[in-house]
């Protein structure tokens, strides 16, 4: 009989939504790491074979109930958590853990926006653990990952956020595309809205529908903006992310909502800095930018990007190109930047790259679980 390997223990806080189902699923195909601790504020608490039945006789017997959120307890088998909570709940759970001495990866929004006040503008409610908000690395793993291997606590980020700063940071970087410019119209499948029943995500009503929302005010939108400051506007740095920077206000972005499980695409489009920049430019940006990253594929030469190219994968396709739909004043061109960007909005929007920081922060390989 071969000899069982030991694999490091992480749990899971609240895996009773879909990214908490789609950790489960990359877990147990992981070769180093084994839940170890599934937690639940419900009373009674869910056996999560019975929440989901897909599960049945894929986990051991004594890892299919979900046991209360006690620190010390999963401390006691723990190295690493993934919070999948709500963003209050989590910012409520996070000084225990890492008080425990456990590392966090938090899937909500509570530690995304470096700013307190912009948090609250976004989400509608006072952040509580400002003191680790302050030290919290916010985890676009691409940027930041040295960042995160040291980490103790990362915020994962959010699904339209990862896609739109994969594809305009190396854009913005080289000097090809004006900050100021940036429109991003965005469309995911109803899994990322989560599980709670709303009226808009009945069958009924969502359906052979597609429907716009949160038109210029939805709460990723400040997110985009502080990851293209950050990585995309000179000088880059964790530090320097303060609202204003000039030529770089949070881009408008309009997401929609399709009549599909899971995906996400992207179409941005930006004014380029000099009328003759070629599309040759932009793909040269991007295949420089990803070209030893495991997960990014820029789709040089192939403009047909399609959700079915991303889904169940760790992974975010990319191109862009220049397009002259009109002659303008005078007879002019207006060229304009169109950029689309790929993803899966539960795995490399969520739960995919949860794990990609988790292997760093746990000395692991990046790719170990995701390929």
């Amino acid at each position: 009989m071969a000899e069982r390997v030991s694999k490091v223990g992480v749990g899971i806080v609240g895996p009773t939504g879909y990214t908490g189902l789609e950790l489960i699923e990359l877990i147990m195909r992981h070769p180093a790491i084994e839940i170890a601790y599934l937690a639940s504020a419900r009373t009674p608490a869910p056996a999560i074979d019975e929440e989901f039945p897909r599960l049945k006789g894929r986990l051991p017997r004594e890892r299919v109930g979900c046991e209360a959120i006690d620190s010390g307890r999963i401390a006691e088998r723990c190295k690493l958590v993934f919070l999948c909570l709500p963003h209050e709940a989590a910012m409520e759970q996070t000084p225990g853990l890492l008080a425990a001495g456990v590392k966090v990866v938090d899937l909500s929004a509570a530690y995304r926006l470096r700013e307190a006040e912009t948090y609250e503008s976004a989400y509608g409610h006072a952040h509580t653990d400002v003191e680790n908000l302050a030290g919290a690395v916010y985890g676009l793993t691409e940027f930041a990952r040295e960042r995160v291997r040291g980490a103790r606590l990362v915020a994962n980020p959010g699904c339209y956020p990862t896609a739109a700063a994969i594809a305009l940071v190396p854009l913005l970087r080289a000097g090809l595309i004006r900050a100021n410019s940036i429109v991003i119209n965005a469309a995911s499948g109803v899994s990322g809205a989560g599980r709670s029943p709303k009226a808009n995500l009945h069958f009924p009503e969502a359906n052979e529908n597609y429907s716009p929302y949160g038109i210029g005010t939805h709460r990723h939108q400040p997110e985009i903006g502080q990851s293209l400051r950050r990585w995309g506007i000179p000088p880059f740095g964790e530090d320097l992310i303060a609202p204003g920077i000039e030529g770089c206000d949070d881009p408008l972005f309009v997401p929609h909502l399709l009549p599909i499980e899971r995906g996400i695409l992207e179409t941005i489009y930006a004014l380029p800095v000099s009328d003759g920049l070629k599309t040759s430019q932009l793909q040269e940006a991007l295949c420089e930018a990803y070209r030893d990253e495991p997960f990014v594929v820029v789709r040089d030469g192939d403009p047909t990007i399609t959700l079915r190219d991303v889904q169940r994968t760790n992974r975010v396709h990319v191109n862009a190109r220049i397009v002259c739909p009109r002659a303008g004043r005078a007879g002019r061109e207006e060229p304009r930047v169109v950029v689309i960007a790929a993803e899966d909005n539960l795995v490399k929007g969520a739960s995919g790259q949860a794990v990609q920081n988790a292997n760093l922060m746990l000395g692991l390989e990046e790719s170990l679980g995701l390929v």
